[in-house]
């Protein structure tokens, strides 16, 4: 069988993906003749979801595409803010980004999060069935094709996953809208109407709260709302930095 030799091009962003002895500009690679393009990428580690675009000799080719002897592809990273088809956008978030999830909701971003492990299979087809952008630092569950769209979450740290997915798919923010607990909206209360969920102290100190039109959670300016508040300043303003820099 025909085994064509082909060079593949990764750019910097990606190369963490590759394998840690393999993590150069280019690879010489030896393809089996009938593995798409796609296939032969995502074999080396890297998620198409991650992927922007491929080239051959310079012109753009579908991932597809069967690789010939002596192509040279281009890998190229996804240009930012990244275009997402249908809207509104709308998350979904693994069992393990619970506080991105949080974070994301604070700011007013339809978050959807797994709190139990149910499975690859099952988060996928919940990315499908609801078209949501599936978040994870899972390479195995955002390389399942049934997924509607997918982005791989480069940190570890809370700050930096939240700088990340907002700078890449610029959402509308609306802080202070959305249950941090649920994701469901929130809505005016009275204080009245709340009055036996409070906490003595709470009741006593506090005038102004809003509950979750979905669970029923009650929410005030407490002693964290500093903190929070920090957070949503920050992030208003690198969004508004963010869209001024893109404006022509």
């Amino acid at each position: 069988m025909n085994r064509p030799e082909v060079t593949v091009r990764v750019p910097a962003e990606l190369r963490l993906f590759l394998p840690s002895d393999r993590r150069t500009a280019a690879l010489a690679l030896t393809t089996d003749g009938s593995s798409s393009l796609g296939h032969v990428v995502e074999s080396l580690g890297i998620p198409l979801t991650e992927v922007g675009g491929l080239a051959v000799d310079g012109r753009e080719v579908p991932a597809r595409h069967i690789p010939e002897q002596g192509e040279v592809v281009d890998v190229r990273p996804v240009a930012r803010p990244q275009a997402v088809p249908g809207a509104p956008l709308r998350f979904l978030l693994d069992v393990h980004l619970g506080t991105l999830a949080r974070r994301l909701r604070l700011l007013g971003v339809d978050a959807a999060y797994a709190s139990e492990d149910i499975g690859d299979p099952a988060l996928a087809a919940q990315s499908a069935r609801e078209r949501r952008v599936m978040l994870s630092r899972d390479r195995g569950l955002l390389r399942r094709r049934e997924l509607w769209a997918g982005g791989y979450v480069y940190s570890d740290r809370p700050e930096e996953q939240l700088q990340d997915v907002l700078d890449r798919f610029e959402p509308d923010l609306a802080p202070w809208t959305r249950c941090v607990a649920c994701n469901g909206p929130l809505r005016d209360a009275d204080k009245d109407a709340v009055r036996d969920r409070l906490a003595a102290g709470t009741e006593k100190s506090y005038d102004v709260f809003a509950e979750c039109a979905a669970c029923g959670r009650v929410y005030w300016r407490g002693a964290h709302h500093t903190r929070l508040a920090a957070v949503v300043e920050q992030a208003l303003h690198d969004h508004a930095v963010r869209r001024a820099g893109r404006t022509p």
